[in-house]
């Protein structure tokens, strides 16, 4: 899949939040990488179609996407979404929270949406969760079945923004082991993380963002080795001298 950023910009109550925004590249695995504030988030909200850009074009595929509702509406029907811890419905168990999408946006009946719901929570060792409540599950749990409900629909792109950020360590390992299964099937995927180890080992390439613009990206290896930029150079200095 080839993503392609065309100067990007993204303002909020007239504080500028990305800034000419370009990049292109063919995506297996990308980390978004960089300190809070940067815009990581909202870039990620802009290309799965959640936030109009105020200016610039995004190409997938080299087809131009069209910011208009009914437009997006189709273009987000091959995005999955994960989001930060709390992104089950607190009122539906694992299972009705699986089913929920299937049936109410993709018009599957409710016997497949359960056979399909059935089968990937069993997949990820989570059958025994199905009929709890998203309080009665740990975080890992809860985030290992919002992942298992984005790919449901066979998304061409899943998109996660800081899964990890609310878990601890071992709850953290279980969804990064689950989120690198997915890769190495071949699911393109777009996270953004503080998980460094993950960013390096686990995903193909890496985009470092710094005060709204993209100031280096490239193959992981040699973006975590050889860093090029001061700005990058200091970021991961202070992260990896913590362990962080």
């Amino acid at each position: 899949m080839n993503i392609e950023l065309i100067n990007i910009c993204k303002s909020f109550a007239g504080k500028l939040v990305l800034q000419d925004i370009s990049f292109q590249e063919e995506v297996h695995s990308i980390a978004v990488i960089g300190p809070s504030g940067g815009g990581k988030s909202t870039l990620l909200r802009v290309i799965g179609g959640l936030l109009n850009p105020d200016s610039g074009e995004i190409k997938i595929d080299g087809i131009k996407i069209d910011f208009n509702e009914k437009a997006l509406q189709l273009y987000r029907r091959n995005i999955g979404f994960v989001f930060q811890a709390k992104g089950l419905f607190e009122h539906l168990t694992g299972m009705e929270n699986m089913m929920l999408p299937l049936i109410h946006s993709f018009g599957m009946n409710k016997y497949d949406a359960e056979k399909a719901g059935d089968d990937l929570l069993k997949r990820f060792g989570l059958s025994d969760e199905k009929n709890k409540y998203p309080y009665q599950l740990s975080g890992g749990q809860q985030q290992r079945i919002a992942i298992a409900r984005a790919i449901a629909v066979k998304p061409k792109l899943l998109l996660l923004d800081e899964p990890t950020s609310a878990l601890d360590p071992e709850y953290t390992a279980e969804v990064l082991d689950m989120l690198g299964e997915l890769q190495n099937e071949g699911l393109k995927t777009i996270i953004v993380t503080h998980e460094m180890g993950f960013a390096k080992n686990a995903c193909e390439k890496v985009m470092f963002l710094v005060n709204n613009q993209i100031i280096e990206s490239g193959k992981s290896n040699e973006i975590f080795n050889a860093p090029k930029s001061p700005e990058l150079m200091a970021f991961l200095n202070k992260i990896l001298e913590w362990k962080v």
